[in-house]
């Protein structure tokens, strides 16, 4: 065990600060590659390259665990006294649904977790290395550390490596930074105590895409020594909370069932104390805890948040798991990638440079000669193409950009190649920071350049002016050269452009690339999302915060933070560098103040999640690369991107975005608030209407009268009659002015006082009424007649009940029509009620009396009532707003 962990901290130190040659050393390799023996020895010593299996449970496992709520327990001996008592039809109908909610229970785990998997998806199957000097193609499994590999465009990384010898790789990182640019490498040694993953442009690292060049790479890590690896433990280790709802409702159940049991209890304690035979007084607590119990109430939470995802769909918001309905209510903060969701994902030119004078892109005039020549220059020395008919763009996002500079004013990159076409070409190089193209210009062979304006500039003698050209002074390179930093302090990526007039075509060598005639410079930037501005406003209405963590750099992600709205007076920046320089404490201290993370890696995004948690808030974290996964675990509210975002992220992700747009968090959170607050309203109605059940049952207990229910009559209440009405409840449509309310409170109770006082007194009035019912029958027909008629009461009145709990206004207010949902329920509950009631298979079943129209008529008017009483009270309240 000693030796493994050596040997661990050996293979994950850092090698971008190291030279070709003491990586070598270090890996005890050699360019010709390991010996097969060593590679045989190094398998066995660090394991094959694969991504370990966390800990799994069986599925015999996760269904017992689902009988673990002490509800279940106590609905469990209920059943199974209603059996001893000869109650056969309570016991199968219990026992039914416990089964049911096992098996759904069950399915819902299974379908929680795929994210390792698809992690997995991402290795590459077969790598290209040297062992002994020769060139082998061997299963990627099987690479170890100090494998030389070699990579070229099309390969995906098989693991992390120093790259030894670099021929213009370029590398697309996103799946582990979020950018989508390609990374150009180098050799080179990075002299720097601490570099951003996105930074260290010697590494190469598993599953990332080869997309242009070829290199030659000593291999630093495997396996789950990898950055890819380091991800994977990371979900292993991520923990995914409960959502508020669920931690106040297990809390529900548990003091629930405390109650439930102490009642029960004292009940059967008073019915032995009456002299009741046993099983009579086991009875009366069985119809007690049935009574209590809602057992409809998980399954109408599901079916709740089930039709809220249906809504929410339409809305482009694909919810993966229902629980994450209702944590979007409770929403505020949101951790926001930028790339594709705040922004475009499209670089887009801004402002340009030319005789002098800084222009936005508009402006563009072919008319100045300087300008006409710097869009020459652009289209010519790219390779960018678009299709205006698909309305798609092939090639680097910075040279589409270009592209969109001619299209805007009506010039066809095609044609103008075709007329213009290219002779010879210096293709881009990571070194030089250039490319060159050569064409024939009104009979001139002309050399056109574009790149990095620091590399240009050095090599130009002349800029161009409306005048001609004039020497590049120091004067005109400080003019220049302060320009660029405006353009960059902005955000702006910038390139500059030069030419150069040749005697001759001719092949074309790196010498030929200095002695230029400066153009200008063309700055781009990958713009916010024109809804996004509002979005981000919407939210702060809302009371929800927006941060910004972004794999981009400080300067550009803070410029578009600011044009967003996120990043305001005040406000700090932090790169992911100075965030490893924090400690917790310093973090904690810090966390308001920061909008914008910039160059984080994995662990750097779940430890702010993490801070904000501490801060007692529910966190949502968006993203789109695998890098994201373990942060879209640890949040509260993991939202994946469904058009650019990878199938890791979208596993760990509890809610998808179809069009990947940040304004339709904003409207997700808008919807998970009026969820909330009808299931809210659904568990209301449900525990008002048991709370009549509990309290006629308690009554009669205590009165030493006979049992007012059987507890087949409570199921059918429970199960039937009052789940109609809840879903009905729950599809209310939301109020107007949601967004306007703060956050609620995570830690407050689903059962608040508030809405405790309303279930007691609706509670007590419905009791009232079916107590009364309950009394007539005992006069007029004795013990059978007085059950029928307060179980056909307390039916009735809980159906009507259903209009009650809407919301918190009265019917008149929230409109008749608003919910037809309800007034179906309603009917369809009647329906119920009446087949048990007349049909003479299902009367015996529920053992039901006849009885006369007078009786009927009764329970009618005894079961509208309560509901009466409380609409006068409801509109007398409207009056008062």
């Amino acid at each position: 065990m000693i030796e493994w962990k050596r040997e661990r901290v050996r293979v994950e130190q850092s090698y971008f600060d190291k030279t070709v040659h003491q990586t070598l050393e270090d890996l005890d390799s050699r360019p010709g590659g390991l010996s097969d023996a060593q590679a045989a020895q190094r398998l066995e010593r660090y394991g094959k390259n694969a991504l370990a299996d966390g800990k799994k449970k069986t599925g015999v496992q996760v269904f017992f665990e689902q009988f673990k709520d002490l509800l279940v327990v106590i609905l469990m001996v209920a059943a199974l006294v209603s059996l001893v008592s000869g109650e056969g039809e309570s016991t199968v109908v219990i026992f039914a649904v416990l089964l049911l909610n096992a098996v759904l229970g069950t399915v819902q785990h299974f379908k929680a977790e795929k994210s390792l998997e698809s992690l997995k998806a991402m290795s590459a199957p077969s790598a290209k290395v040297l062992r002994d000097g020769v060139r082998r193609v061997i299963p990627s499994a099987q690479v170890v550390p100090g494998d030389i590999v070699e990579l070229e465009a099309g390969d995906m990384v098989v693991a992390d490596g120093r790259i030894l010898e670099n021929f213009s790789l370029k590398v697309n990182e996103s799946s582990l930074t979020g950018e989508s640019e390609g990374v150009e490498k180098t050799a080179d040694v990075i002299e720097a105590v601490q570099v951003a993953l996105g930074d260290q442009k010697n590494m190469v690292f598993s599953g990332s895409l080869v997309t242009y060049g070829r290199a030659t790479v000593a291999v630093t890590g495997t396996g789950m020594h990898t950055e890819l690896g380091k991800v994977a433990a990371l979900m292993n280790q991520t923990q995914q909370r409960k959502t508020p709802l669920q931690e106040s409702l297990d809390q529900f159940s548990k003091k629930l069932a405390a109650v439930i049991l102490c009642v029960c209890a004292v009940v059967f304690a008073l019915s032995l104390w009456r002299a009741m035979p046993v099983l009579d007084a086991l009875m009366f607590a069985v119809a007690l805890a049935v009574a209590a119990i809602p057992e409809a109430l998980s399954s109408i939470v599901t079916i709740v948040l089930a039709l809220g995802t249906q809504k929410m769909a339409k809305q482009n918001a694909i919810i993966k798991d229902l629980k994450a309905v209702e944590s979007l209510g409770a929403v505020s903060v949101i951790c926001s990638d930028k790339t594709g969701t705040l922004t475009q994902n499209k670089m887009t030119p801004q402002k340009i440079y030319a005789d002098g004078a800084l222009l936005a892109e508009p402006e563009l005039n072919l008319a100045n000669d300087v300008q006409r020549l710097l869009l020459k220059a652009a289209l010519l020395a790219s390779d960018a193409t678009t299709d205006e008919e698909r309305g798609t763009s092939i090639g680097d996002p910075t040279e589409v950009a270009l592209v969109m500079m001619g299209d805007r004013i009506g010039v066809d990159e095609g044609a103008y190649r075709s007329q213009h076409p290219r002779l010879r070409e210096l293709a881009f190089d990571s070194d030089r920071k250039l490319m060159s193209t050569l064409h024939v210009i009104e009979g001139v062979p002309t050399l056109y350049t574009k790149g990095a304006i620091d590399v240009l500039l050095d090599r130009s003698t002349h800029v161009l002016t409306g005048a001609g050209a004039v020497p590049l002074t120091p004067e005109w390179k400080e003019r220049i050269s302060r320009t660029n930093m405006e353009l960059s302090l902005e955000g702006l990526r910038v390139l500059a452009f030069a030419y150069k007039e040749l005697p001759e075509v001719r092949d074309l060598t790196l010498d030929d690339e200095r002695d230029f005639t400066f153009i200008g410079l063309v700055s781009m930037i990958d713009p916010p999302r024109p809804e996004a501005v509002q979005a981000v406003a919407d939210a702060k209405r809302g009371g929800v915060r927006t941060i910004m963590i972004t794999g981009d750099h400080k300067v550009t992600a803070s410029a578009i933070a600011r044009q967003i709205g996120i990043f305001r007076e005040g406000d700090e920046a932090v790169s992911g560098v100075e965030l490893d320089g924090m400690s917790d404490h310093d973090l904690d201290e810090r966390l308001e103040h920061i909008s914008v993370y910039a160059r984080v890696s994995p662990e750097h995004k779940i430890r702010i999640v993490k801070a904000w948690q501490r801060k007692g808030k529910i966190v949502s974290m968006t993203g789109d690369g695998v890098n994201d996964a373990p942060a879209l675990k640890a949040a509260d509210i993991g939202v994946a991107m469904g058009i650019t975002g990878t199938e890791v992220s979208k596993d760990a992700a509890s809610m998808i975005l179809a069009d990947d747009n940040f304004a339709t968090i904003v409207k997700a959170v808008v919807n998970g608030r009026g969820v909330y607050t009808n299931i809210k309203n659904a568990i209301n109605f449900l525990l008002s209407g048991n709370m009549a059940g509990i309290l006629c049952v308690f009554l009669a207990s205590v009165l030493g009268l006979p049992m007012p229910f059987a507890p087949v009559h409570l199921l059918f209440i429970n199960l039937l009659t009052d789940s109609l009405p809840a879903i009905a409840v729950g599809v209310e449509p939301a109020r107007k002015g949601l967004l306007d309310q703060k956050p609620r409170n995570p830690k407050e109770p689903i059962l608040n006082k508030s809405l405790m006082l309303r279930i007691l007194a609706f509670g007590a009035v419905i009791a009232a009424a079916t107590m009364t019912a309950f009394f007539v029958g005992l006069n007029a027909g004795g013990a059978a007649l007085a059950s029928t008629m307060a179980f056909a009461t307390l039916t009735l009145a809980r159906l009507f009940h259903g209009f009650n709990c809407r919301g918190r206004e009265s019917v008149f207010r929230l409109g008749l029509t608003t919910n037809r949902a309800s007034l179906a329920a309603f009917g369809a509950g009647v329906l119920l009620l009446a087949a048990v009631l007349f049909l003479p298979g299902l009367s015996g079943l529920f053992q039901v009396s006849h009885m006369t129209a007078g009786q009927y008529g009764l329970i009618v008017l005894l079961a509208f009532l309560p509901t009466a009483a409380i609409q006068i009270y409801k509109v007398l309240c409207d009056r008062r707003k």
